[in-house]
């Protein structure tokens, strides 16, 4: 499969979430081809302004456009995004 490397000015805004090609994630509301509680991997991190993306979940579908509002990260990926929270408390 083919990964895209995301551009260097598309990084999330702090209400977004910040995730990585090959994160692990789960959705939490139903998204056509993918019920709530499905997992799979990013493939795609696109967006400016807007924060989205492409991911190919377990049962075979792949979707894109998802966000905070759809998606989280589950295993590695959720613990790296909850030690950036709390460095970013921090500041």
């Amino acid at each position: 499969m083919e990964y895209w490397k995301p551009h260097s000015l598309a990084t999330p805004h702090a209400d977004q979430l910040d995730l990585r090609i090959g994160d692990r994630v789960r959705t939490t509301a139903d998204v056509h081809g993918a019920p709530v509680g499905s997992e799979g991997r990013i493939l795609l991190a696109n967006g400016f302004q807007w924060q989205r993306y492409r991911v190919l979940f377990d049962n075979g579908e792949e979707i894109g456009d998802l966000d905070h509002r759809t998606i989280e990260p589950v295993g590695r990926a959720a613990k790296r995004v909850a030690k950036a929270v709390k460095r970013a408390a921090r500041r």
